[in-house]
């Protein structure tokens, strides 16, 4: 009698990939959504800094550098709140909706609205929809890679993390082109219309979602909703009483959302570290995090400096004339993105290839912080030999693709580790706290931007390159210790 070998398997659909399809769905929305954000921010230092002739507001350097350091972390610090919210009162893919339109009314404003009171409600409400959107998003792509080995979910973080930089890259290039040809405010309605395009895109995906995105991970008791709102309105009583006081001023913005972002982080992590909710395993991995998260904060520091010390440089500096045509200054900050984005595939092919022989998260932002303090000592040795003479633009370039280039090194791997080692009743949490670091970063951007303005360029760059190569040393010997911890009680595939 003939036996009939069976047949093999077949693998599922989403098996054999190197990620799930639905990864691209998300990536694709968060392309859409940075396009907005970065197109903005590639073009808001100079409306600030650029003379009113030039269809700037001519705030000066430090107040300049202030508002949108302040800007930056305000937009990550709202993503507390956006996290709180998804986790507690209305499921997470409703949220990144609701999100997408407050963001996209503040971009029709800043489109429609000059000078500064229309830039001030337009920021304020971008800061509260990318609160809203960008946690839960991110939130939803860990939902997508549950269950997956490390390899597969830092090469689907990677990816995910290439479409925000791509859309950092296209942003940019398409605004800073509309700024040079025809002003500031046509830069701004096309990131309106990135922003529209994200919410198209993320309505026609929104019946592939996994179920758990439909679902309030944790519920607030109806009756628990006092305190919160309590909150909310005391937040804004001192917001506008400070302001209409004269206590908040551009100059210190930075040092006050600097101030309000680490005291949160505190908090959170208090509450994380003290809760009985939360295993004896699950606290080890949040005490390793710490180290990584104030380091990541002070490397988003470093990188974000292209949005104020480089951009004071760049406008004080920097010869944008070539042969007549006056090089648009927002595409220069887009090398940064655009190095980011041409490395992501080799770096996740290198992470895939060597599987559980690849480096661990400590490692890998050790190598990030030291590739950014190398390209801060390159700037520095420019700077040195061109004295207070005109930079050359592609010296410029230079600096931002090897400073770009690093972060491949900390943002994804960042987003991955906390979707990965946050405890089961704060997950949402760890993953705003992750983008925190972001907070920080955009913060202290700002601080060092006065900083920058305040002391001579060879000094300056000579504290940052060194301050990024020494932190960035110390966290390589403390490695080993440091990553046992982050993967205790879990499998380090």
């Amino acid at each position: 009698m003939t036996v009939t070998p069976p047949r093999p398997r077949l693998a599922a659909p989403d098996e054999s990939r190197a990620v799930p399809r639905s990864i691209w769905s998300m990536a694709f929305t968060e392309l859409w959504e940075r396009f907005s954000f970065y197109g903005l921010q590639g073009i808001l230092s100079f409306y600030l800094l650029y003379s009113l002739d030039k269809g700037g507001l001519d705030l000066g350097a430090s107040a300049s550098a202030g508002i949108v350091g302040a800007y930056g972390g305000a937009v990550y610090l709202a993503q507390l709140v956006g996290a709180w919210i998804g986790d507690r009162l209305v499921s997470p893919k409703w949220v990144v909706l609701w999100g997408g339109v407050i963001i996209a009314c503040g971009h029709v404003l800043l489109a429609a609205w000059p000078g500064l009171t229309g830039l001030g409600v337009g920021l304020v409400l971008i800061i509260l929809g990318t609160g809203a959107l960008k946690t839960n998003i991110t939130s939803i792509v860990g939902f997508l890679l549950d269950g997956q080995p490390d390899a597969k979910r830092d090469a689907g973080f990677s990816y995910f993390y290439m479409a925000i930089n791509i859309g950092a890259v296209v942003g940019p290039l398409s605004t800073g082109f509309a700024q040079n040809q025809w002003g500031f405010h046509y830069g701004f309605g096309l990131a309106a219309i990135g922003m529209l395009a994200a919410i198209v895109q993320y309505a026609l995906s929104l019946k592939k979602l996994p179920e758990r995105a439909g679902q309030v991970n944790n519920p607030l008791p109806s009756g628990k909703l006092v305190a919160p709102i309590g909150y909310t309105l005391a937040a804004l009583a001192v917001i506008v009483v400070s302001s209409m006081a004269g206590w908040l001023t551009a100059e210190n913005l930075s040092s006050v959302v600097t101030i309000v972002a680490l005291v949160a982080a505190a908090g959170y992590f208090a509450v994380i570290l003290t809760s009985a909710k939360v295993t004896s395993g699950e606290k080890k991995r949040v005490s390793a995090y710490l180290p990584l998260f104030l380091l990541s904060g002070v490397y988003f520091g470093f990188l974000f400096q292209k949005f104020t010390a480089i951009s004071i440089l760049i406008t004080e500096r920097v010869d944008l004339d070539i042969g007549g045509w006056s090089f648009p200054v927002a595409w220069i900050t887009t090398v940064s993105p655009l190095s980011a984005v041409l490395i992501t595939p080799l770096v996740a092919r290198l992470w895939g290839r060597l599987g559980r022989r690849q480096p661990k998260p400590a490692a890998k932002f050790a190598i990030g912080l030291i590739q950014i303090g190398i390209a801060y000592f390159f700037i520095l040795a420019v700077s040195t030999v061109t004295g207070h003479g005109t930079i050359p633009l592609l010296l410029i370039l230079a600096f931002m693709a090897l400073a770009g280039s690093s972060e491949v090194f900390v943002g994804p791997i960042g987003l991955a580790l906390a979707t990965k080692i946050g405890p089961a009743k704060f997950r949402a949490q760890m993953v705003g706290l992750n983008f925190l670091t972001l907070a920080l970063g955009s913060s202290l951007s700002g601080l060092l931007g006065q900083l920058f303005a305040a002391i001579p360029s060879t000094a300056y760059f000579t504290i940052v390159a060194t301050s990024a190569v020494v932190l960035g040393g110390a966290l390589l010997l403390a490695r080993k210790p440091l990553n046992r911890w982050l993967y205790a009680g879990l499998d380090a595939r």
